[in-house]
């Protein structure tokens, strides 16, 4: 499943490619697995909008509509998770929220280029490009938000701006492990299973630690670890380890320098300890026995 980089890197990619364009229509599938809302009402919100600020919140891609010209963005304004950066509240009319679920694809096309196999939602442009979410297994999810319902703002909070006091607060007393607490999108959105075993592994934490015995300090360096892998992970595009492709249908690269996600078996690449591999809350986990306390 596409995590936080690979997130950032499609929306930052879309963004680049679509903002200020406008919808002229929307077609979907007949499979009803991707919508959460229904397709004829999303098509019939999202003709005539146009398409500001594309960014991600969690593991979400976030496309504001409007429809009037989009102000343009201030010089302080972050991607990250940042969701009224560059507008404010009242310009937007509706919002179109993505979930690339496993297999998701986001990407921008010339219209003459012809649809991929398993594409479930084209948004035709006014520039003559389209807009296409491709997913074989159809776990990603596609809805239109309006103004009425808020602002999304995800289940968690965001790990590249969150503070080490509210990050230690968010495992204080959590009778878990620290992996499983990691993956908790109600903590923390948008980690996922190969950014938290790296981050545990800079950290030197080990993945069965218990998240709410885990002192201060530790946490402190667990915040920072995250923090400095998600943003390496962004810089090089993200991990490719599966379907994932970015906006144009380009590969990461941040799988060269995985230190033990996938790595079970071969030789730790501090200390030389084989790395293991164990199933922790039904996730593959990988760590080093001995780098790892």
């Amino acid at each position: 499943m596409p995590e936080l980089p690979e997130v950032e890197t499609i929306a930052n990619g879309v963004d680049r490619r679509v903002r200020g364009d406008s919808i002229v229509s929307a077609w979907f599938s007949g499979y009803k697995e991707p919508f959460k809302t229904p397709p004829a009402e999303m098509a019939c919100g999202l003709a005539g909008m146009r398409i500001g600020r594309v960014y991600r919140v969690g593991k979400h891609i976030v496309a504001d509509l409007t429809k009037k010209r989009v102000r343009a963005r201030s010089a302080g304004a972050t991607r990250r998770g940042k969701a009224g950066a560059g507008r404010s509240s009242s310009e937007v009319q509706a919002q179109w929220i993505v979930h690339l679920g496993m297999t998701g694809r986001l990407l921008v096309s010339a219209s003459e280029v012809p649809l991929p196999p398993h594409t479930h939602a084209v948004l035709s442009l006014g520039s003559g490009r389209e807009l296409r979410f491709v997913d074989a297994r159809r776990f990603g999810r596609l809805a239109l938000r309006t103004v009425e319902d808020g602002i999304f703002a995800g289940p968690g909070s965001e790990p590249l701006t969150i503070s080490d006091a509210d990050f230690a607060a968010l495992f204080r007393g959590r009778k878990l492990s620290i992996k499983a607490a990691l993956l908790n999108q109600k903590l923390l959105h948008g980690v996922g299973n190969i950014y938290a075993d790296e981050s545990l592994f800079r950290a030197g934490i080990r993945p069965t630690r218990m998240a709410g015995r885990l002192s201060k300090e530790r946490l402190e360096g667990l915040r920072r670890a995250l923090r400095t892998v998600l943003e390496s992970a962004i810089r090089a595009g993200g991990s490719s380890v599966s379907d994932y492709v970015d906006a144009d249908g380009v590969r990461g690269f941040f799988q060269i320098q995985h230190r033990v996600y996938g790595r079970e078996g071969e030789p730790c690449l501090v200390c030389g300890t084989r790395i293991r591999r164990i199933v922790l809350g039904g996730r593959s986990t990988h760590y080093c026995p001995k780098c790892q306390r």
